[in-house]
């Protein structure tokens, strides 16, 4: 009997009440302005090396789905099950490469869900919480930067090459040696507050014919 109960009460919640139009619109209104909101935050705030518009197309639209499915889902349990049955066998293949981007995804289905659900307030709210993290976090500078330092030098210089890198940075590491007839390659990962300090050093090494100082953050390269 507790079994039937049970399903009764779920059944009973579920009478199939319909949306009515204000609510519909309230809900989409809201969207609309929290995925332009997340549109330009992605555009402005964050990837300003690298921007993909397919993507932030789709976390803008994404949002718009899932307010309507979630409104559904409370007004029909068949269209709940039928809805969860759906979502089970959705498989997506397309690869994200930037964490960050899983974090926006992340965002737009937030703000379909918690629209749909009508608690506007704490969507907005989260949202602007959201993007002045992301907005310090983006900014803020940990260490020293880092940098790859490609140098091709005579035989004769490879340990002043050395000695002029322990001088200007403590922590580095050399990633490859390649020795040639015309002297040697060097590809050297390292972290030095004072960049222009190493250029200068170098340039004036009468031992060194040329070099390239990379930036890079993580593994996107700048």
């Amino acid at each position: 009997m507790k079994v039937v109960e049970i399903f009764q009460s779920i059944g009973d919640n579920y009478q199939n009440v319909s949306v009515d139009t204000t609510t519909i619109l309230s809900v989409l209104l809201v969207v609309l302005l929290l995925s332009i909101y997340e549109f330009i935050v992605y555009r402005y705030v964050s990837h300003r090396s690298f921007y993909n518009r397919s993507f932030n197309i789709t976390i803008t639209i994404l949002p718009f789905f899932i307010s309507t499915i979630i409104l559904c889902l409370q007004s029909n349990i068949v269209i709940t099950l039928g809805t969860i049955g759906a979502l089970a066998i959705i498989r997506f293949r397309t690869a994200v490469k930037d964490p960050v981007d899983m974090l926006y995804i992340l965002w737009s289905i937030y703000i379909g869900i918690i629209c749909g659900c009508q608690l506007y307030e704490v969507a907005v709210l989260t949202s602007l919480i959201v993007t002045v993290l992301l907005i310090i976090l983006q900014n803020i500078s940990f260490g020293k930067a880092p940098f790859i330092l490609i140098i091709h030098t005579k035989d004769s210089g490879e340990d002043k090459i050395e000695s002029i890198i322990q001088k200007n940075s403590k922590d580095y590491r050399i990633k490859s040696r390649s020795y040639t007839s015309n002297g040697v390659d060097f590809a050297i990962e390292l972290s030095t507050k004072d960049i222009k300090k190493l250029k200068n050093e170098l340039k004036q090494s009468k031992d060194v014919e040329k070099f390239s100082i990379i930036k890079y953050d993580a593994e996107d390269i700048i």
